[in-house]
């Protein structure tokens, strides 16, 4: 059995060792996180440099993730760096100021970095601390100072996280500190951007355009959306996106929770349908920071996910900080394949009713081909691809087969690795006919083990001789042929 459903892991101090990575690719994990909100450059070259060398010894292919800060909000310094308490009903007030040390809060009286928060909010605006342990509710503003009455006992610690529920914020969507991130990122050939707080689709187009500028032009941007205006933006957001990172801890916060499982469903039903993939992100084997077996409700909100039609889930604190690293991938790879058995054989084969031109042929050729290997049980899809696009296509039809598609192009081998269902492998397979390059892509799957002599693999190609020409463009992809290993 071979699981179709990505894991992305977050790294940091628990997974530091060679063997904890090594272990960790080995049981599932497709994709390494660097959250960038932590960590130095040094620290972030050496774990790039050391999953990127793992992942060749052990022929394993990984991408590499940059996720930004993005523009964050926290807490000042406090007396004597300890936490306060603050209890229901009081008092406090929260200066807007530069964090520095000449301000140390106290019970009566914190402090956040963000200037123009006291124009922004209004009598009744919620002020949440610490992933909303503490929750403050905006009173009167007075200058740069506002008074506000606490809602819930609990502990404020500085430089903690602030989110504003409903509140317009005017910072930038990419930071100064985001952009030099982003271009260290470059430096280390990064594949996928998630860009944190995104709000809009002017904000991607940025990100787009500073990557083309600065040699990245291959690098997949994902959006997360962990914010109202997020949510409300969407449809902009994916169209200008390459895929979407559903980031529900801090939009459970923004947010209603309980209005998060529905929009879950619904972000994931879009990029579905728009043929880009979707991580599910945040909390799911949360438990196992501490524990190593998981809740039950965690199994099934991972199980759920899948069902639901992410391309990817992923790990943050369980792989990052956690005691089980190591079993939290396997744990979430074991979820994945026995979810994976209940899946239908494939999605709907039809074409979109918005499809016009190329994107008519390309699905044909894509529903072809799934519906072929899927009648005649195939053993997997064989897809010799220059860009990934014919890969990715036929992951969006669900087989439940692999995909095993061939680019002789490093990037386009690291686009894959993030595609549902898709095995992806640099090689070298275009020849100067068609069925030439068919034979070798079916002779590389062969040797990587994927099928073996009698066996049947479905194949799509492009033949140049027979393209469709449609509104300017080429279908490349215009054929698929069933075949019977030698």
């Amino acid at each position: 059995m071979y699981k179709r459903t990505k894991i992305v892991c977050t790294m940091g101090p628990a997974c530091d060792s060679d063997e904890t990575i090594r272990e960790m690719i080995k049981a599932g994990m497709n994709v390494a996180r660097f959250n960038f909100s932590h960590g130095s450059y040094d620290e972030h070259h050496g774990r790039i440099e050391r999953v990127r060398r793992i992942s060749k010894e052990l022929g394993l292919p990984v991408g590499i993730l940059l996720d930004t800060k993005g523009p964050e909000v926290r807490t000042g310094l406090l007396v004597d760096g300890k936490k306060v308490a603050v209890k229901t009903g009081d008092k406090i007030v929260v200066t807007a100021r530069p964090t520095s040390e000449d301000f140390h809060g106290t019970a009566e009286h914190i402090s956040l970095d963000y200037l123009a928060l006291p124009s922004e909010v209004e009598k009744g605006s919620l002020i949440l601390i610490d992933d909303g342990l503490v929750a403050l509710e905006v009173e009167s503003v007075s200058g740069q100072d506002m008074t506000c009455v606490v809602k819930n006992d609990g502990l404020i610690g500085e430089r903690k996280g602030v989110n504003m529920p409903n509140v317009n914020i005017s910072l930038p969507a990419i930071t100064e500190r985001d952009r030099q991130d982003i271009l260290f990122g470059l430096t280390e050939n990064i594949d996928y951007i998630a860009a944190s707080f995104i709000r809009d689709g002017e904000s991607v187009r940025g990100i787009r355009e500073l990557c083309r500028e600065n040699g990245g032009e291959h690098v997949t941007i994902f959006p997360k959306i962990e914010c109202a205006l997020g949510v409300e933006n969407f449809d902009e957001i994916l169209e200008a996106s390459d895929g979407i990172m559903v980031a529900r801890g801090d939009l459970g916060i923004e947010i209603k929770p309980e209005l998060v499982p529905h929009i879950q469903k619904e972000i994931i039903a879009k990029c579905n349908a728009a043929y880009k993939p979707v991580i599910t992100a945040t909390q799911m084997l949360d438990s196992m920071q501490q524990n190593p077996r998981p809740t039950r409700a965690e199994v099934a909100d991972v199980a759920n996910a899948i069902y639901d039609g992410t391309d990817a889930v992923m790990l943050s604190g369980e792989s990052a900080a956690g005691k089980y690293p190591v079993e939290a991938v396997k744990m979430q790879a074991s979820i994945a394949l026995e979810t994976e058995k209940y899946l239908p054989a494939h999605a709907p084969l039809e074409v979109p009713a918005d499809a016009h031109g190329t994107r008519v042929v390309n699905n044909v050729v894509g529903m072809s081909a799934v519906n072929m290997a899927t009648t005649v049980g195939a053993k997997c899809i064989t897809v010799p691809t220059t860009t990934g696009r014919t890969a990715r296509l036929i992951s969006h039809f669900r087989p439940n087969m692999p995909i095993c598609a061939f680019s002789r192009h490093e990037w386009a081998v690291q686009q894959m690795i993030m595609y549902w269902g898709v095995i992806p492998h640099q090689a070298e397979i275009t020849q100067g006919t068609v069925n030439g390059t068919i034979v070798k892509a079916i002779e590389t799957a062969k040797e990587l083990g994927y099928v073996e002599a009698g066996d049947l693999t479905v194949a799509t190609a492009g033949d140049p001789r027979m393209s469709v020409q449609l509104e300017d463009k080429v279908s490349s992809t215009n054929v698929a042929y069933v075949a019977q290993v030698r």
